[in-house]
């Protein structure tokens, strides 16, 4: 594959050789089931990509203007678009030759070296996984606490008792075996991430008509403020595009995989562009540089809610639902180690000598994320900081350098130099981005209290 022409670094039609089942470790072996179609893989990429941090989507263009949010928008689907296909091409083409690679580090391991799988890519996609997976509990709790508001303005639940709450709904969900398991939970959770978005477009656009108020779209603050707030935006919409588990995700497809990562993924993408532009548009132009955080505080106002009641209960509702989905996705590179490392691959997936330790070790690592999930409420800060050092190396900057290394595309080509220019970028605004994350968390301290009721 050292081939000058873009002919000579196009992926192999046949796939003769795959990984042989004795050499696979627990977590590859009852974890990543290869079992599932591209249709399952479709439902996986949505889940882990279309989530509710799209509901910040409003709040970041706020940061943006129209031009330059939708831009963002724009560019940050085409670009993972292309990353992820990208990722997908070089997978399949170690599955052709015999070395069918079924995790991010394994990956890395494999083109970069031992040293950059244990001490970067690895810890890297760890923090990022279980980040999310404190933030959706979190977001969880937050959205139960707005419905309990909503029902009982005068209440005297505190957030950390519903992210408990949450907490528990994810003990039993995290007991669910394999990635693969996950299939017709993950096709609920892609109706329901329409469901909400419907809702929350609706909405937006039920309130933005009925409102007496003009509407004022001019970027708030100073230029320092401007500035800084065009990279949070950033690092907020690539967070949003983040997935972080495409090789896991990847995993699940059963042999030969030629071609169906890219089935998945327009299945996905059809997704993304119905829901991501419909909430954030609809959003921004209704509530202008108000818009909140989160979309959904902006239907209530003063305790009351500015759409029918029922409706605001139901968009958090699927809201809730989806987020649990969400949680479990994320928590499969923590199960995979989990099970890599206390299960014995020689001994049946169901035995007592392998149930009892999944068990113990899957509900400890769900207390651990709940505990943390109700002890810092301003998570939401500290997880930008995550998606800076962690989604936009994973996402943006990995896969091209991986396609890069693999099929090593002639220096006269333009996808050498529009990888290495996408590398370049994206490395530039990760490092921007994280010092724009550090800079809020520094500017928000002051307010920051464990188990604070926010």
């Amino acid at each position: 594959m050292h081939g000058e022409e873009d002919a000579n670094y196009k992926v192999p039609q046949r796939e003769p050789l795959h990984v042989q089942k004795e050499d696979l470790d627990a977590g590859a072996l009852f974890v990543l089931k290869s079992k599932g179609s591209w249709m399952h893989c479709g439902y996986h990429l949505t889940t882990s990509i279309v989530a509710p941090p799209l509901l910040s989507l409003p709040y970041a263009l706020t940061f943006l203007g129209w031009v330059g949010g939708i831009s963002c928008l724009i560019i940050g689907a085409l670009v993972t678009f292309y990353s992820y296909n990208l990722l997908s091409l070089v997978l399949e083409h170690h599955a052709h030759l015999g070395h069918r690679q079924l995790r991010f580090r394994d990956m890395a391991n494999h083109i970069l070296g031992p040293r950059w799988g244990r001490y970067y890519v690895g810890p890297i996609q760890f923090t990022v996984c279980f980040g999310a997976v404190v933030a959706s509990t979190l977001l969880g709790g937050q959205c139960m606490k707005a419905i309990y508001l909503l029902s009982n303005p005068n209440g005297t639940m505190k957030l950390y008792e519903f992210v408990l709450i949450f907490g528990c709904l994810m003990l039993i969900l995290a007991q669910i075996p394999s990635f693969h398991s996950l299939r017709h939970i993950n096709l609920v959770s892609l109706l329901l991430c329409l469901a909400y978005s419907a809702c929350a477009t609706a909405s937006s656009v039920h309130i933005g008509n009925s409102s007496k108020e003009l509407k004022d779209y001019s970027l708030n603050g100073d230029t320092q403020d401007r500035v800084f707030g065009i990279f949070n935006a950033i690092a907020i919409i690539a967070t949003t595009y983040g997935n972080g588990i495409i090789p896991e995700i990847q995993a699940t497809i059963a042999e030969p995989v030629k071609g169906k990562m890219f089935k998945g993924l327009c299945v996905c993408y059809a997704v993304v562009a119905v829901t991501f532009f419909s909430v954030a548009i609809s959003g921004y132009w209704a509530f202008g540089n108000r818009a909140e955080g989160l979309i959904l505080s902006n239907f209530v106002s003063n305790g009351k809610p500015l759409v029918p009641k029922w409706f605001v209960l139901m968009t958090n509702i699927f809201t809730i639902l989806q987020l649990s989905a969400v949680a479990v996705v994320y928590l499969q590179p923590t199960n995979e180690a989990l099970e890599r490392t206390f299960a014995d691959p020689k001994s049946k997936e169901f035995s007592a000598r392998n149930v009892i330790p999944r068990f113990v070790s899957r509900s400890l690592s769900v207390i651990i994320a709940t505990t943390i999930a109700a002890m810092l409420p301003f998570f939401g800060d500290i997880n930008s900081l995550i998606g800076a050092f962690g989604f936009m190396p994973l996402d943006f900057i990995l896969p091209v350098v991986f396609f890069n290394l693999t099929f090593k595309p002639s220096k006269k080509s333009y996808i050498f130099w529009l990888n290495t220019s996408i590398a370049v970028v994206f490395s530039a605004l990760g490092v921007i981005a994280a010092i724009a994350a550090v800079r809020q968390i520094s500017l928000d301290a002051k307010t920051y209290r464990l188990f604070a009721n926010v």
